[in-house]
């Protein structure tokens, strides 16, 4: 945990946001990642995000399964989905989401919206040629070879 709060220290320092992650497995840090969302003009960098990306291509594996996720403020939403795709066992954060929030970075907003129906977002969202879309399922039904996930 230690480290991960250092990484969010210094990458204030560096122009970043107040954000750090680490993933242990075995032990041994795998990965490190920090939240990097308006340095790199990426609203998907965040700490979290980062370090599973880093951790997956370290050990050439999308799964993380018998990791462990050192983040130094609670995960986002986006965060917290992207660690059980990853399949990470465990979750230790420093600052919550109300600390977050304090100092403007609330998500509540987010779980907010995912609770309403789909028609009463905020972003509207209908459904597009859907029967043209099922193809690449159908396809992925049928697949032989596909690495399930």
């Amino acid at each position: 945990m230690r480290e991960a709060i250092n990484l969010s220290i210094e990458n204030v320092k560096n122009g970043g946001g107040p954000f750090g992650a680490v993933i242990v497995k075995d032990g041994k840090v795998v990965a490190t990642g920090v939240n990097r969302v308006t340095a790199n003009n990426d609203p998907t960098a965040h700490a979290e995000v980062s370090a599973i990306r880093n951790a997956c291509s370290k050990l050439n594996n999308f799964k993380l399964e018998g990791c462990t996720i050192y983040t130094s403020c609670e995960p986002c939403p986006m965060c917290l989905s992207a660690i059980y795709w990853a399949g990470i066992d465990k979750i230790y954060y420093g600052n919550n989401a109300h600390d977050a929030d304090h100092i403007g970075f609330g998500d509540q907003f987010i779980y907010d919206e995912i609770d309403k129906p789909k028609n009463r977002r905020t972003i509207p969202a209908e459904p597009l040629m859907h029967e043209e879309a099922l193809q690449a399922f159908r396809d992925w039904e049928n697949k032989t070879d596909k690495v399930e996930y």
